[in-house]
């Protein structure tokens, strides 16, 4: 393939585009400056863009430790989000699959794979979520057996579906629900009295947030995560 053609399809631009982006000598194949679009390029060669490698392998999919104060959006007028902390070629062409709160921390997924994102997201496959909550009153003996039956949220017609809440402190809770409403489980916990003080999202299905991700870093996934939710 034609190394215009290669950064064309690769960092989104038209060729008279990738045409600048190579007089600028930011393009590299193999460690070498390359400023002629002509020169072909195979499989077994790496292209890099301004020391970033580039490829044509498909579908991308990241986990991220989101950190409080920033926004789940690709833009936001007073608030910093998600994206600027990823330092990825077309960074803008991923999408969040399941976002959370501006003050929720936790397991978030970006990803160009609309189909395995609606597997996620999707109300009719109910991929689980699993949630440490703090609370500011102390949790009641009623709440799992109401959570487990399902609770009715303002403003909804149809009770939750049935989630499971295991205690860790009188404060504390993990909390496993099926589907993903609009603040679901702040609105569960108003719905039976008690208030989040604090909210972080261990797991999706069966991945698990990566401990060693400190908040605000992120990762590739491997082949195994990914098919945990494929």
């Amino acid at each position: 393939m034609r190394l215009d053609k290669f950064l064309c399809e690769t960092l989104g631009v038209t060729r008279k585009q990738a045409g600048r982006v190579l007089k600028s000598e930011r393009v590299t194949v193999d460690g070498e400056v390359i400023k002629s679009g002509a020169v072909k390029v195979n499989e077994h060669e790496e292209v890099a863009f301004e020391g970033r490698p580039l490829t044509l392998s498909g579908p991308r999919y990241f986990m991220m430790h989101k950190p409080a104060g920033v926004v789940c959006s690709h833009e936001d007028a007073f608030n910093p989000t998600v994206f600027v902390l990823l330092d990825e070629v077309n960074a803008e062409k991923l999408h969040i699959a399941g976002r959370l709160d501006a003050d929720t921390t936790g397991l978030l997924l970006l990803t160009d794979d609309g189909q395995w994102s609606h597997r996620i997201t999707s109300p009719k496959h109910q991929c689980s979520k699993t949630y440490r909550v703090w609370l500011v009153d102390p949790i009641s003996p009623e709440t799992a057996p109401a959570f487990k039956e399902g609770v009715m949220l303002r403003g909804e017609k149809q009770t939750t579906l049935p989630a499971t809440l295991e205690k860790v402190g009188d404060y504390e809770a993990l909390l496993t629900i099926q589907e993903g409403k609009y603040h679901q489980v702040k609105r569960m916990f108003a719905a039976v009295g008690n208030k989040v003080d604090a909210l972080h999202r261990e797991s999706i299905g069966h991945l698990v947030l990566d401990e060693h991700l400190e908040p605000g870093e992120y990762r590739p996934l491997t082949d195994e995560e990914i098919a945990l939710l494929g």
